[in-house]
């Protein structure tokens, strides 16, 4: 099944889900401030996602700035980093079995759909 990482306070956010719902395929919403990803999901996603942890951080978020800007961070750090503020991770995130999109612009959601 298709899943969104969905934060439904971010505009991107909402017009991927848009663009899932008129699809009229089923899939899943997961709100992951409310439901934050484990290490080992997050790190299934990055591997389907095809990039690094770093890749896959909102560098503009106040807390990356104020704690973690500019600090020679491993992956593992980056990833903790991640689950410890979920605000960090770029969304909206879409899963469709072994591929995932950030649809960031939203027309990405359309190669996995």
């Amino acid at each position: 099944m298709i899943k969104i990482y969905h934060n439904p306070r971010c505009r991107k956010s909402r017009e991927g889900l848009l663009m899932l719902e008129s699809s009229g395929k089923e899939f899943k919403i997961i709100k992951y401030l409310e439901n934050i990803p484990t290490e080992e999901q997050l790190k299934e996603i990055l591997k389907k996602l095809n990039i690094t942890p770093i890749q896959l951080v909102r560098k503009t978020e106040k807390i990356w700035k104020e704690q973690y800007r500019g600090n020679d961070l491993s992956d593992s750090e980056i990833i903790k980093a991640m689950i410890i503020n979920p605000k960090l991770i770029e969304r909206p995130i879409v899963v469709n079995k072994d591929k995932a999109v950030i649809g960031r612009p939203s027309e990405n959601i359309l190669n996995i759909i």
